[in-house]
């Protein structure tokens, strides 16, 4: 019961990131409030309006009318004209960023909640407008639901202001990788307080029994402590193969079983893995370096030309990489000192050298880029670090850029610029 509540709400965090989802909800709200209105006109409600506080009440028929079809035509043209912004702001998004924004914009929380209260409150005004007799007498008037609503399209327009006070900000590409840095700061500090609590100890899986996937999609998470309530159940071990954020094709081996398991049991198993066709920074802090890499790699290209949105990256990355740190290679999860699930994960070594590799390629020939990332190195080898191999790593990135840059750089006195921030470093370059 309690892994079919948790497989329903990872089912609900799920669908909550699609654009469809506040709108429709809201939708469905603003149906189910004009049916209760039905329900209190015919107890009265507008007549006890009417005879108490007559100036809050519409009694003519056809002015309510005339009002509310005012009211649906103007709420539909400001939702189109937000539905466009929206689109806007996706397809700039896209273009000048990166693709793999989308996603984390798509799911933006604000813009999906103001876009279901335009759709709720045309909805309602529509039934309204269908249940009013122009020819009847102030009594038959639905008066109260009139002046609901009124007070609807007037928290419409504030709503709207809003939106477009918020999409401005959001195109801002510094907001955009805030937002990107402040979602991977959390998942890293979950994840390393979890590490905290682990041990690397886990046997080799080469003679496991090898299980795999029914459907193709990326694997963004998987439901651990629903794993390991099965594991102890069934006094087994399970080792995932594949790395978060990786594609995974349906009949490619998903994970292996210390003990074997039955068809059912394996079902079980499969229903906590979440592959999908998105990705989002959530689920996998590894889609964070990604994306804000070729946010860096994009603002570098001779089509946009933004060292500054470049720096500003460097920068986040920077923070990220000193979490990283934190963090061991190896992902094991067990309870009560028993080792029960080990994930394999990208190491640090490669998730640096993959990032540096797009970076280089459009940031060598630039010596102010160069400097900022050499900085980056030494301020990484300050910190503190999980595993004093990846000093190593961290040598081995700063000398292949100060290699490429001396290459790439043709100025003599940029040249010797380069020279010393190796010799600062401690490195000799070819």
């Amino acid at each position: 019961m309690i892994q079919l509540f948790k497989r329903i709400l990872a089912f609900f965090n799920l669908i909550q990131s699609k654009i469809a989802f506040y709108p429709t909800t809201f939708a469905i709200t603003g149906v189910l409030l004009a049916f209760s209105l039905f329900y209190l006109e015919e107890r009265g409600i507008s007549r006890y309006l009417v005879d108490h506080a007559p100036i809050l009440v519409v009694n003519n028929g056809q002015t309510a009318l005339t009002i509310l079809s005012a009211l649906i035509t103007g709420l539909i043209s400001m939702m189109v004209f937000s539905f466009s912004m929206v689109m806007l702001l996706l397809s700039q998004a896209s273009n000048n960023y990166s693709p793999r924004l989308l996603p984390g914009l798509i799911s933006d929380k604000v813009h999906q909640i103001i876009l279901g209260i335009f759709l709720a409150t045309i909805l309602y005004l529509i039934f309204i407008l269908f249940s009013i007799q122009p020819t009847g007498d102030k009594y038959q008037i639905p008066g109260f639901s009139v002046l609901l609503g009124i007070l609807g399209t007037v928290i419409c327009i504030y709503s709207f202001i809003y939106f477009i006070h918020n999409i401005s900000q959001s195109i801002q590409i510094n907001n955009i990788m805030d937002k990107i840095h402040k979602l991977a700061k959390s998942r890293l500090n979950t994840i390393i307080e979890n590490d905290s609590k682990s041990s690397n100890e886990f046997p080799s899986t080469e003679s496991w029994f090898e299980y795999c996937t029914e459907k193709s999609g990326y694997f963004q998470n998987v439901s651990v402590s629903n794993l390991m309530d099965i594991c102890a159940d069934r006094n087994t071990q399970i080792h995932i193969l594949p790395i978060k954020g990786s594609f995974v094709l349906k009949g490619n081996p998903l994970f292996k079983s210390k003990e074997e398991l039955d068809h059912e049991m394996i079902k079980t198993i499969l229903a906590n893995f979440k592959l999908h066709k998105a990705e989002l920074v959530a689920d996998n802090h590894l889609l964070a370096f990604k994306q804000i890499t070729e946010v860096i790699v994009k603002a570098m290209s001779p089509g946009i030309n933004d060292p500054g949105t470049a720096i500003n990256g460097i920068d986040y990355l920077t923070e990220l990489f000193c979490l990283r740190m934190l963090k061991k290679d190896t992902n094991v999860y067990g309870r009560d000192e028993k080792v029960f699930i080990k994930i394999n994960s990208v190491s640090f070594s490669e998730l640096i050298y993959q990032v540096m590799a797009s970076i280089r390629t459009y940031c060598k020939q630039d010596i102010i880029l160069t400097q900022k990332l050499v900085v980056m190195f030494k301020y990484l080898k300050m910190q503190k670090m999980e595993n004093p191999a990846y000093l190593k790593s961290i040598d081995l990135e700063a000398k292949t850029l100060l290699n490429d840059a001396r290459s790439s750089i043709t100025n003599e006195r940029d040249l010797q610029l380069v020279e010393k921030m190796a010799v600062d470093f401690g490195l000799k370059i070819i």
